[in-house]
């Protein structure tokens, strides 16, 4: 999934308020008059959100297009950050004011389903049929957003894991650049991946973690930066480790009804991720900054962490400063989360059949494509992903380690997608952070939210 930052009580209530107060210029409300099916022009404006600011400038591109090819339909673009974006939109839905597409998510988009907040978009398919050609994504994705044979999105783009490092913490360290692309990882003693976190971690008086006299109570840089906000997926670190070492979420996937967050392949990895702080490896979760991972990565104080290939082009100004690598390997081999994202058509919406035509533009190869020309992430159309690598590589940095996972049959799964995401994402992530905080330990707090989990599908 994307980044995602936690916003404090006072920034979230903020945010319902401003939304609230622009309500009246959403779908909902402006354009009724000219709806189509209220006998109108078939003039309309589209509202659209979308929460990474890095994309709105291709995604404002495509909608200066789109507009240009039916100048009936203005795309009015809108840009949330990722902890505001949901709450904001959760908001929206409830007071029946929601945008007419929105950017939706493979773990959230179970539940709109279930509420039926969200379009099926088969029948439209169904009456365009040169309207999509399924053949030109990367294969898999397709199928994440179909459910009993209904389709609620059409694939937009995909992600993968890795780490990226700094390159003078890692020559300080001694560590050899080629070591770093083959790491390996165990939950007994860390592996090779352990083994470089405690020599990039340096205190104060310049001890390495991996010498004796290092001091974990005063310490300049951190050898390791871990996610504990990843909800019930642990997309960007937990899950990963956790299905190399091998760890799975449920039953079956998508829609899942028995899970297995009692495993005690995944307590084995929170708690050797919650030692990597008693050790002085890694920041006490109780103190970490509220700077993003990635921005204490490039203040100096972290030497290397893991992020999401579409977090990948924020490094491009320094690309010459950074490695990096694949995720290391562990007990079952090398595994990365996958992910896409589709665009939803509000069912609530006024201007359907107007929304489609959008919808179907976003996953079209002309967008995609002016998309893949910036980098910014990898659209699900081939081509416009070959050329988002492409684009990468001009600009300095080596996209292959995200790529590197597909090569393998077993190199990649999917995060949970299942009904009640929400519900299960805090229930489970209460749990992890619980041992991150060491108030509780993995194997107890992870079987009580497992029990509470399952429940939830009874």
């Amino acid at each position: 999934m994307r980044s995602k930052k936690a916003l404090n009580g006072a920034g979230i209530a903020t945010a319902i308020v401003v939304i609230a107060m622009t309500a009246g210029c959403g779908s909902g409300n402006d354009d009724t008059d000219t709806n189509s099916s209220d006998g109108g022009d078939g003039a309309a404006t589209i509202d659209y959100w979308l929460w990474d600011d890095a994309q709105l400038p291709a995604y404002q591109q495509c909608a200066d297009d789109f507009t240009a090819a039916n100048p009936n339909i203005t795309v009015k673009i809108s840009q949330y950050g990722w902890g505001e974006y949901w709450t904001n939109l959760a908001t929206q839905i409830a007071a029946g004011s929601a945008p007419d597409v929105w950017v939706d998510q493979a773990s959230y988009y179970p539940q709109f389903v279930a509420d039926k907040q969200i379009e099926d978009l088969q029948p439209y398919i169904d009456k365009d049929a040169a309207a999509v050609d399924f053949d030109s994504y990367v294969p898999g994705l397709a199928d994440i957003w179909v459910v009993d044979g209904a389709r609620y999105g059409l694939p937009k783009d995909w992600d993968t894991i890795g780490l990226v490092i700094n390159k003078a913490a890692a020559a300080d360290a001694g560590l050899d650049p080629a070591a770093l692309q083959d790491l390996t990882w165990n939950p007994d003693d860390g592996g090779t991946f352990e083994d470089a976190i405690a020599k990039l971690t340096v205190d104060e008086a310049g001890h390495h973690g991996d010498d004796p006299a290092f001091d974990k109570s005063n310490v300049a840089v951190y050898g390791f930066l871990p996610e504990w906000a990843d909800g019930s997926q642990g997309q960007n670190l937990w899950g990963n480790l956790a299905h190399s070492n091998g760890f799975s979420y449920s039953d079956k996937n998508p829609f899942g009804t028995e899970f297995h967050y009692d495993s005690p392949k995944l307590a084995e990895t929170i708690d050797w991720m919650a030692s990597l702080a008693d050790k002085g490896y890694a920041p006490p979760f109780d103190q970490q900054s509220t700077l993003s991972r990635l921005e204490v990565l490039q203040s100096g104080t972290g030497a290397m962490t893991s992020m999401g290939s579409f977090n990948q082009l924020m490094f491009k100004d320094v690309a010459g400063d950074y490695a990096f690598a694949p995720l290391p390997s562990g007990p079952e081999g090398r595994r990365s989360a996958i992910n896409g994202l589709s665009d939803a058509l509000y069912a609530g919406g006024k201007h359907k059949d107007q929304a489609w035509e959008w919808v179907k533009y976003l996953a079209s190869p002309e967008c995609q494509s002016v998309v893949g020309a910036t980098g910014v992430i990898f659209p699900a159309n081939s081509e416009a992903s070959d050329a988002s690598i492409a684009k990468r590589a001009d600009l300095g940095l080596d996209a292959s380690v995200f790529l590197s996972y597909v090569k393998d049959a077993d190199g990649t799964f999917l995060i949970p997608i299942n009904y009640n995401g929400s519900e299960m994402s805090q229930i489970v992530q209460d749990a992890i952070q619980s041992v991150a905080l060491g108030t509780d330990d993995a194997e107890s707090a992870l079987s009580d939210a497992n029990a509470k989990v399952n429940a939830l599908f009874k």
